[in-house]
C-alpha cells in the first residue's frame, strides 16, 4: 500500500509553513514579514493569500503544530510502555520525548517557544485550547504520581509542572547538536526533577531502577575510556488529527 503524496496545493501550503517556522523560529514573529516568508518558500509575496489570509493565520497554524506534535509522540511513546509502568517511568519517558521532539524534530515546536510571548493578544486566545490540553497532560502524570506515593505532596503539581515544562522549553534558547545526543540531556533533567520531587521510598526504587538499567555496579570492559549517553530514540509516528500536520520538507531552492 502506497502512501499518497500531497497535492501541488498541499505542497506549497506545507513549503508556507516550514518557511514560517524556521523565519518565526530564527527572528521572532513581529520582525517576518509576509514577503520573507515568500522569499524562503520561492513564491511571490501575494501568492500566500490563495492559502493563508494573513500572517496571523500562518502563525496560528505554526502554533498548533509545534504543539501537537510533542502531544502525539509523548501519547505514542506513553502507549509503548509495559502495562504495569510506574507513573515515574511513564513522566521520564515523556520528558525524553518532550525534549527529542522539541530539539530534533523542532522547527514548529522550537517557533512555538519562541515567538508565543511576541504575538498578539488573539493568537493567543486561539491557540490557548491547544497549550491547555497539552498541560493537562503533564498535570495528569503528575496527579497519578501523587496517587501512587511517588511524589512529595508539600509541592504544588501546577508549580512542578510549569518548572518541569518551562525548563525543557528553555533548552531550545542553548541546545546545539554538537553538544551531545539528547538522551544524555533527557537523563540529567530526569536527575534534577526526581531528586528533588519525589518521596524517599519512591526515589530510592528510581536509583536502583537506574542502577538496573545501566548496570552500575559492574567493572566496565575498559575503565579508561569515558561512557556516553544513549542516543535518542526515533520519534514515534504522530497519530493522525482532523488537520493533516504538513510533509516537513525543504522548501523549494530559488532558481538561478
Amino acid at each position: 500500500m502506497t502512501t499518497p503524496h500531497p497535492s501541488r496545493a498541499e505542497g506549497t501550503r506545507n513549503e508556507i509553513l516550514l518557511a514560517a517556522a524556521r523565519l518565526f523560529r530564527d527572528r521572532g514573529y513581529q520582525a517576518t514579514t509576509l514577503r520573507d516568508i515568500a522569499a524562503i518558500a520561492n513564491m511571490k509575496a501575494g501568492s500566500i493569500y490563495y492559502h493563508f489570509d494573513s500572517k496571523d493565520a500562518i502563525l496560528a497554524e505554526v502554533l498548533d503544530l509545534g504543539i501537537e506534535r510533542i502531544h502525539h509522540g509523548m501519547r505514542d511513546a506513553l502507549a509503548a510502555l509495559p502495562p504495569k509502568a510506574s507513573a515515574v517511568e511513564a513522566i521520564e519517558t515523556a520528558i525524553r520525548m518532550h525534549l527529542e521532539v522539541l530539539l530534533l524534530y523542532g522547527d514548529f515546536t522550537s517557533a512555538n517557544i519562541r515567538v508565543y510571548g511576541q504575538i498578539p493578544e488573539q493568537a493567543r486566545r486561539r491557540s490557548h485550547p491547544v497549550r491547555q490540553a497539552y498541560a493537562d497532560f503533564w498535570t495528569t502524570l503528575l496527579m497519578r504520581a501523587r496517587r501512587e506515593g511517588a511524589v512529595r505532596t508539600d509541592i504544588g503539581v501546577k508549580m512542578l509542572r510549569l518548572l518541569l515544562v518551562g525548563s525543557m522549553n528553555w533548552t531550545v534558547e542553548w541546545y546545539k547538536p554538537g553538544r551531545g545526543p539528547v538522551g544524555g540531556i533527557a537523563e540529567d533533567v530526569s536527575k534534577l526533577f526526581f531528586e528533588g520531587v519525589l518521596t524517599p521510598e519512591a526515589r530510592a526504587a528510581w536509583l536502583r531502577r537506574r542502577a538496573r538499567r545501566s548496570g552500575a555496579g559492574r567493572r566496565p570492559a575498559h575503565p579508561a575510556k569515558a561512557t556516553h549517553p544513549a542516543k535518542a530514540t526515533p520519534l514515534p509516528k504522530p497519530a493522525r488529527t482532523s488537520r493533516s500536520a504538513p510533509v516537513v520538507a525543504a522548501p523549494r531552492s530559488r532558481s538561478s
